[in-house]
């Protein structure tokens, strides 16, 4: 399961830096590679309805060494913010509140943005046969899995990228 460490969120946000509100290709943001594997992404959003799951996944994806997490409860902010700045990559809970994640996705996949949905509801989550064939979490998940699923994003946008 993924811990929660607050005292370690706080500085890794004090530390962040600004990244700038432009948005090149997914594939030239990525930092380079470490001997544990390809980088992660530089700026995640998570789109997570319930607050202390949004703060827990923030908190492990800042421990991991990602420069910016940012967080939206609902559709219509996480539309805003992919419009405001575009992440690099995206945590998109399937489920959330009177809403499903799937208007987020659509977007993200029109700026050919990796993202993964993460759900409670396992494989009875009902996934629309457009989205089937993208990678999901469990909610619960340990901090190796999600660190895993990072990582993996990662290296297959390094194995498309040209020449």
């Amino acid at each position: 399961m993924v811990s929660f460490r607050g005292t370690r969120r706080c500085a890794a946000q004090a530390s962040a830096p600004v990244v700038s509100n432009t948005h090149p290709n997914c594939d030239q943001i990525m930092e380079p590679g470490s001997p544990d594997g390809p980088a992660l992404p530089r700026d995640i959003l998570i789109v997570e309805d319930d607050p202390i799951i949004a703060l827990d996944f923030e908190d492990t994806i800042l421990g991991f060494g990602v420069t910016a997490v940012r967080t939206a409860s609902s559709v219509a902010r996480a539309l805003d913010m992919i419009s405001e700045r575009a992440p690099d990559f995206a945590l998109l809970d399937v489920s959330l509140i009177r809403e499903k994640s799937f208007a987020i996705a659509e977007r993200l996949e029109a700026l050919k943005i990796p993202y993964i949905f993460v759900t409670g509801y396992g494989a009875d989550a009902s996934i629309p046969a457009a989205f089937s064939d993208k990678p999901r979490l469990p909610k619960p998940c340990s901090s190796a899995a999600l660190q895993a699923a990072l990582r993996g994003l990662a290296d297959n946008a390094h194995k498309r990228e040209p020449g």
